[in-house]
């Protein structure tokens, strides 16, 4: 094992799988209610970093071997506001009205720590949407998948249809942009570019 990853997401277990990093998931639940006035930069380096320093507590606090530990966020951004996951079916199908024939910024922070050590790194992406027809919105909300996804869409799934333009990191926008995070782990010694 190389590394701790501080994530629930299936998705980042999967890419970071994908760059043959040998890892262990470990909890690290934190509040991700932003600070007032927190610019959306700040939000997810901050996330990021706390869900990191998180999952080093808990391996300290399980009695797990230390290794690094590396966590991320990502948020979908309009027009200066932080899109997170919806609360509920209507509040997916507002999101997905707001994004409709629009370009957002999409947001992801990784953080790697070990002891006192911190590193981070942020990958940013712009994405266009096709103009969305309430029936596309309706049947993707129906589908369930815009349920734990930031700004209400996976561009890994059924969403990919309505993108129709991507200026950036594709699996930045899924939430773990490899570039970046084989870019970071290197820095520590570890993964295929170390």
């Amino acid at each position: 094992m190389d590394l701790y990853l501080a994530s629930a997401s299936p998705r980042r277990r999967e890419l970071l799988a994908q760059i043959g990093v040998a890892f262990e998931r470990i909890a690290a639940p934190v509040d991700e209610t932003p600070l007032l006035n927190e610019d959306p930069h700040g939000y997810v380096l901050r996330l990021a970093r706390a869900k990191a320093q998180a999952g080093w507590l808990a391996l300290q606090s399980q009695g797990l071997p230390p290794h690094p530990v590396l966590a991320a966020d990502t948020t979908v951004v309009l027009d200066g506001e932080l899109l997170g996951k919806p609360d509920d079916a209507n509040h997916a199908s507002q999101m997905l009205r707001r994004l409709s024939g629009g370009t957002h910024l999409v947001l992801t922070a990784l953080a790697v720590t070990e002891q006192d050590k911190v590193e981070t790194v942020l990958s940013e992406s712009r994405v266009t949407f096709m103009p969305l027809s309430d029936a596309q919105i309706a049947a993707y909300v129906a589908s369930g998948e815009p349920m734990d996804k930031a700004g209400a869409y996976g561009i890994q799934g059924r969403a990919g249809l309505f993108v129709a333009h991507l200026e950036g990191s594709f699996t930045g926008v899924v939430g773990l942009p490899l570039h970046e995070t084989a870019q970071l782990l290197a820095r520590w010694g570890l993964g295929a570019l170390a």
